[in-house]
């Protein structure tokens, strides 16, 4: 068992780096030296890890969305926190932004990356939808919404908002994103069966985050 706590805790190490880098020199601009020095270990042990730097990617990729979702459980299941308010902070936990989560979302969204892109929207189509039902069921029971599918509406809701506000999948001006956005939540009401304006102050908190992708 030691052995292969060692062996966990330096594939985190080599992630750790990884991370690091990435952020400060871009994926393309990090070679595998810049790691081998980093970490300090010998090629051979970096590849009895990771067969490729590409590989390390995914990884990352992969311990991110791990992470997105932990966190996003860990604001749901926070009961003192009102229900749409909690709502708004799952789906705000879900945006990757600045350091080396910039690169990995630039990276994936590379035309070569394709595949990783698919994964990692994959994981949040999967995973997010029932941490948010979870909530639009307390919502239920505390007559904000009425819905008889919630998961089916949350579903909607992730798939839509992880599709239409990719940049990379429509391109929008500002004005444009906002509009979407005043439909999108309008809408999301109408599914939820909430009175209307019960969601349209998370507007506020989904144009800051709109506004720091242009």
């Amino acid at each position: 068992m030691r052995v292969v706590k060692k062996a966990e805790e330096r594939r985190n190490e080599i992630l750790d780096a990884a991370d690091e880098l990435f952020g400060q020199k871009g994926f393309d601009g990090t070679s595998t030296n810049d790691l081998l020095e980093k970490v300090g270990i010998a090629r051979g042990t970096l590849y009895h890890h990771f067969k490729s730097k590409e590989d390390i990617m995914d990884a990352l990729i992969d311990r991110y969305a791990a992470r997105l979702l932990e966190g996003a459980r860990g604001i749901a299941a926070d009961k003192s926190i009102p229900v749409v308010e909690r709502i708004t902070r799952v789906v705000m936990a879900l945006n990757l932004s600045g350091g080396s989560s910039q690169e990995i979302m630039e990276h994936i969204h590379k035309p070569q990356n394709a595949l990783m892109h698919q994964k990692i929207q994959k994981v949040i189509i999967h995973g997010v939808p029932p941490i948010l039902t979870e909530i639009i069921r307390e919502g239920i029971t505390e007559g904000l919404f009425h819905t008889p599918f919630p998961y089916e509406c949350m579903e909607m809701v992730v798939i839509y908002a992880t599709t239409v506000f990719d940049d990379d999948v429509v391109a929008m001006t500002s004005e444009e994103r906002l509009s979407r956005m005043v439909a999108f939540i309008s809408n999301v009401e109408r599914l939820l069966g909430a009175e209307s304006g019960t969601l349209m102050d998370t507007l506020k908190m989904f144009g800051g985050e709109g506004g720091s992708h242009e």
